[in-house]
């Protein structure tokens, strides 16, 4: 029993940081996208976008509205792809 209230907090713990490092990467690409205008930068702070709500609302489905761990991950798989698609666009957009 003490195994998995120790799992689940760890799994708390790393989807918390997640969440902040994500957020904080969101938020320096998107001052980035502001200061220069560039159309990737702004596409790569969308992606972490993306990336960072995945792992935001599996949390959410997982613990306080309990869908159930697999619906959690299905939400974060889908939109983390999402977001790393969108990041891929930006390493290679060129338009200005």
């Amino acid at each position: 029993m003490s195994y998995d209230i120790t799992v689940t907090t760890l799994i708390i713990g790393f989807k918390t940081l997640t969440l902040v490092l994500g957020g904080l990467i969101t938020y320096l690409a998107y001052r980035a996208y502001n200061r220069t205008h560039s159309r990737s930068l702004g596409a790569l702070a969308l992606g972490f976008g993306f990336v960072t709500l995945g792992t935001f609302l599996a949390g959410v489905v997982d613990q306080l509205l309990d869908a159930g761990f697999q619906t959690g991950l299905v939400i974060e798989s889908a939109l983390i792809a999402v977001g790393f698609l969108i990041i891929v666009y930006s390493l290679y957009t060129t338009r200005p």
